[in-house]
């Protein structure tokens, strides 16, 4: 969590949000730390997502998270631009990701609240498919 302490959103939103999930997701997939672990290090522990209409609190987040460490995909995300205020940061981003031989495109608009600490608090995602698998 050390470079998150350091990144201020309001400085760089683009760069903030796109260290958040690249590390998250490096955490995750390229650790064998409990899965539990690794989302308590990135979120708080009353963290509330709304994805798409489906409301994940951190239960679900940890329960969503093991699956994806067990496929270890690997993706990067392309922040295309964002903009904070105070603990709130919105962006539009498309997340790359390639596992079991499929390439996936996934456009997200998000907003979010984050701690001071750097952990997300509260997050609602709108995604849809770029790219459709072959």
């Amino acid at each position: 969590m050390d470079t998150l302490e350091r990144a201020d959103p309001l400085a760089d939103p683009k760069e903030f949000i796109a260290r958040f999930f690249t590390s998250f997701t490096d955490d995750l997939v390229r650790t064998d730390e409990d899965a539990a672990t690794v989302v308590d290090r990135y979120h708080t522990h009353d963290v509330v997502q709304i994805a798409d209409g489906v409301r994940i609190d951190r239960d679900r987040l940890v329960a969503h998270c093991r699956p994806v460490r067990k496929n270890r995909p690997d993706s990067r995300i392309e922040v295309h631009e964002a903009m904070a205020d105070g603990d709130r940061v919105a962006a539009r981003y498309t997340l790359h990701v390639r596992q079991r031989g499929k390439e996936l495109e996934i456009e997200v608009s998000f907003f979010g609240r984050f701690a001071a600490d750097g952990r997300m608090r509260e997050a609602h995602l709108l995604t849809r498919s770029a790219k459709t698998p072959e």
